[in-house]
Formats: structure tokens, C-alpha cells, sequence
């Protein structure tokens, strides 16, 4: 039987006011990495990325890794998700995507660069068209409509379903909605990117993508990868609390996305789509 990971960790720590100091514990957002394996049919184990995370729902977070990394493309790929058990102390820090003997997967993908940081270096141009080399297609141009109302309730609804942001305040949230605003889903972690991988793989572990009647909230900016992934899960609506960057802004309108930003209960900007926003 596996045991959770523990998404927090307690520390001590000076408290420092005004007039004094003291000590006390304080709970804080548990970072390690997790090492994502592919195990094709036929034999042999590839590494396939390390990803700073939050242990938690590590089994969603390596398949949509995998799905929205372009490497999977339908449930039936994965036979098994396990953690290695070929390791000296078993720490939970490394899962194998075992590959169903009908899977297609060329070890060759996994020299391209993978998108995991703000700072690879990829330019615009080289961007978009990997996406389009991917096969992503447009959202439907008709798509869902939401509510400016419901567009403003997001923020809150995002915040107070964060459990692990309360106790620590050092978490990111993707919430998936509907065009009404009620939470379908909600994953926590440290990095926003996986927080998303969580939720797209929950959902392509249950067989239910696209996506295309819903509403993505993510807790801090938009960027490129960001809406790099709600597109392969084919998520037409996108709203941040914080900023997007340029290259989200030009990924959202290449793709006929609405993309949302700064997203308050006292208003929020479109920057792309603004046809889906009643």
C-alpha cells in the first residue's frame, strides 16, 4: 500500500513584529522533484522529465504531463502508473508510465526541448509552430459564453477551495469550471504548470477530454505553457488572476482562445475572445 506524501511540512521560524521576535512552528509548501519514466511494451525505460512538484496526485500530474506534452494521446496508451520500486529507499519521487502494446511512442520526441520554464529560451515563432507541428488544431470559434459576473466570481471561488494555500500560502491553483461557475475541479501545487498537468490528467485518466465546455481559472499569470496545455486538453476559455504574458496573449489568438487576465471581483481585462464573454 502506498503512503501519501505529505503535501506541507512544519519549521521553525522568528517571528519578527514591530516591538519583538518570537519563535514559533509555521507550516510551509512541500517542494521535491518527481521523476517522469515511459516503459514501452516492448521493453526498456526512458526518462522523460524532472519536474519540481508538490507530492500529491503524482499519478495526474505524470499523465497530463505526457497527454499535453504531446508524448500520449489517448487513455488506452497507459497500461499502468506506477512508482519505482527499483530503488534503493523508496522516497515516491519517481513514476513509470507503462505503455499498452498499442501504444505509439517514439524515443526520438523525447529529444525536443519540453516547455517547463518561463526561461528556455524558445522564441514566438518557434513556439507556435511546434504547437502547430503537434497537431493542435483551434478551439471551435462558437464555444461556450460565460457571464462577466461569473468571470469576476472566479477569484474567490479558485480561493477558498485552496486548502493547502490556507495553511501555507505558498501553493498555486487550477480550477476547472463551468460556464456557470461551479468548481468541477481543483489541483494545488508549488509549480502553476503542474497544478494544470493535475487537473488535464485526472480528467484524460477519466476519459473525459477535450475539454471544450469549460472554464480554466489558474491562481497566478498566463503564460506561454500555461495556455500551451489548456489548448492540448482543448479548454476554449482561460482566466487568470494575474498577468499574461505576450507569447500567451499571441498563443491564445493564434488559436481562437479567449484569454482573460487580472481577473478581480472589481473587473478583469480580455485580451483575446471576446466574443465568449457576455
Amino acid at each position: 500500500m502506498i503512503t501519501p506524501r505529505r503535501n506541507t511540512a512544519r519549521v521553525d521560524i522568528d517571528r519578527v513584529s514591530k516591538a519583538s521576535s518570537r519563535r514559533r512552528r509555521d507550516a510551509v509548501a512541500v517542494e521535491e522533484p518527481l521523476e517522469i519514466r515511459i516503459a514501452p511494451a516492448d521493453g526498456g525505460e526512458h526518462q522523460v522529465a524532472v519536474t519540481m512538484r508538490t507530492p500529491g496526485d503524482d499519478f495526474d500530474l505524470t499523465a497530463g504531463f505526457l497527454f499535453s506534452e504531446g508524448l500520449l494521446g489517448q487513455r488506452s496508451d497507459i497500461a499502468d502508473l506506477r512508482y519505482c520500486v527499483d530503488v534503493e529507499t523508496q522516497e515516491y519521487n519517481i513514476v513509470t508510465a507503462h505503455l499498452s502494446e498499442t501504444a505509439r511512442f517514439d524515443p526520438a520526441e523525447l529529444t525536443r526541448n519540453f516547455y517547463t520554464t518561463s526561461s528556455c529560451g524558445v522564441c514566438g515563432k518557434a513556439s507556435l509552430e511546434a504547437i502547430e507541428i503537434r497537431g493542435c488544431a483551434p478551439v471551435p470559434a462558437e464555444g461556450p459564453t460565460i457571464a462577466a459576473e461569473t468571470v469576476r466570481s472566479l477569484p474567490g471561488a479558485l480561493r477558498r477551495r485552496q486548502p493547502v494555500f490556507e495553511r501555507t500560502g505558498g501553493l498555486h491553483a487550477a480550477g476547472l469550471f463551468d460556464t456557470a461557475g461551479e468548481l468541477r475541479l481543483l489541483r494545488e501545487d508549488i509549480g502553476r504548470h503542474n497544478a494544470l498537468d493535475k487537473v488535464i490528467g485526472d480528467r484524460f485518466l477519466q476519459e473525459a477530454l477535450p475539454l471544450g465546455d469549460t472554464v480554466l481559472a489558474v491562481s497566478g499569470r498566463a503564460s506561454f505553457e500555461i495556455m500551451q496545455k489548456a489548448l492540448a486538453a482543448g479548454i476554449p476559455i482561460v482566466a487568470a488572476v494575474g498577468a499574461p504574458s505576450s507569447l500567451a496573449v499571441d498563443v491564445a489568438g493564434e488559436f481562437g482562445m479567449t484569454l482573460i487576465g487580472f481577473a478581480k471581483p472589481t473587473g478583469f481585462n480580455i485580451y483575446t475572445g471576446r466574443h465568449r464573454v457576455d
